[in-house]
């Protein structure tokens, strides 16, 4: 085992199948010399040169536009968005044409695109550049959505993004870049759509995503001090999702919690609760509980910021009153 940091594990994820295959790229606004806006591509301009990693102009349409057309035209992009909230002025490239071109052409086209997304708040970057936009993208039929939690979880990921014959968005939580973890020394791709449990327990289920599965983990330590066994489960990816993991721990527990960092209305964690209560409903002992963000834009004052978004000690709360 190494340790390594969340961002130094998604740029070895990158450089891995850089140096295997040519037809792998990088572009976005400063990804090159500079080493993107949060040091994730830094070195990779130099191993690999301007052709390959590449600046782009500050325009996100031209950056998705491009990954669509290059991805469809024998590339295998990989498009880099200084923050999530950006991905707005891209919509309409991602939505209406990677998401669809291959159904649209029958099946004779592959969008074999990656485009990360750095997203999440706590780092008071403001309401333009705090954003958890993830439940926009899992509403589109056509695109993959990863969401790692881990370093481990992050280059395994990127590997299996990069290998996937379909566009898969990448949403990298940036609070999250400098977090350091345990990786693998012999490193392989972790399957799209295989979830994690994160910790294992008999009393209740915490579904979590991104750094909510830290805060989750906070939570069950405390809890177990308790009495009370937590499950804690990681998806991973949120399309494909590992359903069978999650429905398996409700039945064992009974109970659920869902934490995630979106505001709470039109929420992904709103859709996780629905289909829990669809497949799982005779096995519930009580109301599914929601962990999220208030709905409201994410202030940049960092108390006002910190009391917007979840924490462990809101999911430990509504542990207590679900399992009341």
């Amino acid at each position: 085992m190494k340790q390594m940091t969340y961002g130094e594990a998604i740029r070895e994820g990158m450089r891995i199948r850089m140096r295997e295959d040519e037809n792998v790229c990088i572009f976005g606004e400063d990804v090159g010399a500079f080493g993107g806006c949060f040091g994730v591509t830094a070195g990779l301009f130099d191993e690999f040169g301007d052709k390959r990693v590449r600046d782009t102009p500050i325009s996100e349409g031209v950056i998705i536009g491009c990954a669509v057309g290059s991805a469809a035209t024998g590339l295998r992009p990989i498009a880099e968005l200084m923050f999530i909230d950006f991905l707005t002025v891209g919509m309409d490239q991602l939505v209406n044409q990677a998401a669809k071109m291959r159904y649209m052409f029958g099946g004779n086209i592959s969008v074999p695109m990656v485009v990360r997304l750095p997203g999440g708040g706590g780092v008071s970057a403001a309401a333009q550049h705090s954003q958890s936009l993830e439940a926009w993208l899992t509403h589109v039929p056509g695109l993959k959505v990863v969401y790692p939690s881990t370093p481990q979880d992050a280059l395994g990921l990127m590997l299996s993004a990069i290998d996937d014959e379909d566009p898969v968005m990448f949403v990298e939580h940036k609070a999250m870049y400098g977090m350091k973890g345990e990786v693998d020394d012999v490193i392989v791709p972790i399957k799209l759509g295989v979830g994690d449990i994160k910790r294992a327990g008999t009393d209740i289920t915490v579904v979590a995503t991104g750094k909510m599965v830290h805060e989750a983990l906070k939570a069950a330590a405390k809890l177990e001090k308790e009495g009370i066994s937590v499950e804690v489960i990681d998806p991973r990816t949120l399309y494909p999702l590992d359903k069978q993991m999650i429905f398996s721990s409700v039945e064992k527990t009974t109970r659920v919690v869902i934490a995630t960092e979106e505001v709470k209305r039109g929420s992904f964690a709103g859709e996780l609760a629905a289909m829990i209560s669809e497949s799982c409903f005779f096995n519930l002992d009580a109301p599914i509980k929601r962990v999220n963000a208030l709905d409201t834009p994410i202030p940049f004052a960092p108390n006002l910021e910190n009391f917007v978004l979840p924490n462990d000690v809101d999911i430990y709360n509504a542990v207590k009153e679900v399992m009341a």
